[in-house]
């Protein structure tokens, strides 16, 4: 019996190992800015094999990008995304009650991913209040997140002031600002700035009322913590082994008894 069950062990380890290549992971973001500072729309994200660019610093912003930083929808960057990599996995981390993730706030959510095939993560959010302010990595192969064998190379993902870019796309202005009780933003005039890094443009908003009812303040420095994404593997790695070791062990005491 011993011999048989420690052999179901073995299978168990064997079959996880093989199946690697398709694994579970969950993305969770933290709004880590100071009170009353800066929020985010909901987290666009793509599992990929590194090859798609959504946009590049100090060229002008394309459609893709342009949907997360003037609205952090995602309309153009979803199916540019899918029609540059059929294969990957693209999906959104949405908070609970659904809407912007205000400073203190988290979201998670999980994603199945075949590992082998998109290594690499992509994301995008908006930032607000802003016009076309957002956060995301400009070269598609700067966070390899799997291994060959699916095993996570990194666990987080820190962002800061000086992570922030302006699309460059449309002009800074109350009345055009997403997540301002002042502003609407479908309120907007076109700009043809290329993209560049922009955290203190965002001063043009201190003194707003926000939609979550705080007056905004931009005290943001390069160096402030603004937004946190972590990944860990569901479940998380042994844990199968774990239970076949667990029964084992507890067979065995059963079998002294």
């Amino acid at each position: 019996m011993r011999v048989f069950l420690w052999s179901l062990v073995a299978a168990v380890m064997i079959a996880d190992s093989a199946s690697a290549a398709t694994v579970q992971v969950r993305v969770m973001v933290e709004n880590v800015a100071p009170t009353n500072s800066v929020a985010f729309a909901p987290l666009r994200v793509g599992f990929n094999n590194g090859t798609y660019d959504a946009f590049n610093v100090n060229q002008p912003a394309t459609a893709p990008i342009i949907s997360i930083a003037e609205g952090g929808s995602g309309a153009d960057w979803f199916p540019a995304f899918m029609a540059a990599q059929p294969s990957a996995t693209l999906g959104t981390v949405v908070p609970m009650p659904a809407g912007p993730l205000v400073p203190g706030a988290t979201a998670s959510a999980v994603f199945t991913v075949d590992s082998m095939v998109n290594q690499f993560f992509t994301f995008g959010s908006m930032v607000v209040p802003s016009n076309d302010h957002f956060i995301g990595n400009d070269s598609p192969a700067q966070y390899r997140l799997f291994d060959n064998v699916g095993n996570l190379l990194i666990s987080t993902i820190n962002q800061f002031g000086r992570d922030i870019w302006d699309a460059g796309s449309e002009v800074e202005s109350v009345a055009g600002a997403a997540f301002l009780v002042n502003g609407t933003n479908s309120v907007r005039i076109p700009d043809t700035d290329v993209v560049t890094f922009d955290f203190p443009g965002l001063n043009t908003f201190n003194g707003e009322t926000t939609a979550a009812g705080y007056v905004f303040n931009n005290t943001l420095s390069a160096a402030t913590p603004i937004y946190r994404i972590s990944f860990t593997a569901v479940p998380e790695p042994a844990t199968v082994a774990l239970v076949a070791i667990g029964a084992v062990t507890m067979i065995g005491l059963r079998r002294k008894k």
